[in-house]
């Protein structure tokens, strides 16, 4: 007795279930497709991605320690290592950040708070005896002994430094503004002036502000290159954000490393970029005092 033959049904291969499923294999979910692994990304794409928020192009952020230590300038690194073998052209880079912003900050507070002095007590003569008793003290004080002792006390930060650069430089833009506001409170458009209003604040804003401007503007750029200085000189005596770089923080670690003598280009570079960044900003308050001097206008 033969046994029974197997129907059409059973001998019937399945068919698949889904568009390009092969036998034996587990199908793709249709909704989450295959994540595409790291070498199949764009590179365009691998930038955007791996790109820091707020980094430069022509530098990447310092990394904390590198193999080559106390390398000379090279091709692989324009300014060479420092003892950690941190590259010194990034570092430089970033440091410029930091400087920039201290001495903008610091030379704006001093402005804003000496211009107003100066206005207030060139307008009112009571008031300029006690300023310029006050002027004449704080110019009298040795500013970097203080400095040193405020930072110290108060504690390394980049507000502290801003603070402690402002305090001692608003006393000579006070000077210096006082002198031609003086000269303006006592010319016939002001007295005419005061016969139209009773408001200070109206003839302030209105006509001493006005022509005092260009001289402020000069003080800006005077102060903002020696609040370079100032901060630098801070940070280079260990007083600066140590969590920053900066051009004095290069200075400072290449002091504490004992590095100075033996690599030259760890003072030399951070030095140039303080000195071209302090004579640019000289070079800018002459050429913008030339440019409003009318001898120079009637040539």
């Amino acid at each position: 007795m033969t046994a029974p033959m197997p129907s059409s049904e059973t001998l019937a291969p399945s068919e698949p279930t889904a568009a390009g499923e092969r036998a034996g294999e587990r199908p793709h979910l249709a909704c989450v497709p295959p994540r595409p692994a790291r070498h199949d990304l764009p590179r365009a794409a691998r930038a955007a991605r791996d790109r820091r928020p707020g980094r430069p192009l022509i530098a990447p952020y310092p990394a904390s320690y590198g193999p080559d230590v106390l390398r000379p300038p090279s091709g692989d690194h324009w300014f060479g290592t420092d003892a950690l073998g941190r590259d010194v052209f990034s570092e430089v880079i970033w440091g410029t950040q930091q400087s920039v912003l201290v001495a903008v900050a610091a030379s704006v507070i001093a402005i804003v708070f000496g211009t107003i002095i100066a206005v207030l007590g060139a307008y009112f003569r009571r008031l300029d005896s006690v300023i310029s008793v006050i002027v004449d003290m704080t110019l009298s004080l040795p500013v970097l002994p203080l400095m040193i002792l405020i930072a110290a006390l108060v504690g390394p930060s980049t507000s502290t430094i801003i603070f402690v650069v402002a305090a001692f430089s608003w006393p000579e833009v006070t000077r210096l503004v006082r002198s031609q506001a003086l000269t303006v409170v006592g010319l016939p458009y002001v007295d005419a002036s005061r016969l139209m209003t009773t408001s200070p604040v109206w003839i302030i804003t209105r006509h001493v502000l006005p022509a005092v401007t260009p001289v402020v503007v000069v003080s800006v750029v005077v102060t903002a290159s020696r609040a370079v200085l100032s901060a630098a000189g801070l940070a280079f005596l260990g007083l600066g954000d140590p969590t920053t770089w900066s051009w004095g923080r290069i200075l400072y670690e290449a002091q504490q490393a004992g590095a100075m003598v033996s690599a030259w280009w760890l003072t030399l570079f951070p030095s140039i970029a303080i000195l071209i960044l302090v004579l640019s900003a000289t070079l800018l308050s002459i050429a913008y005092n030339d440019a409003r001097n009318p001898r120079h206008l009637a040539r």
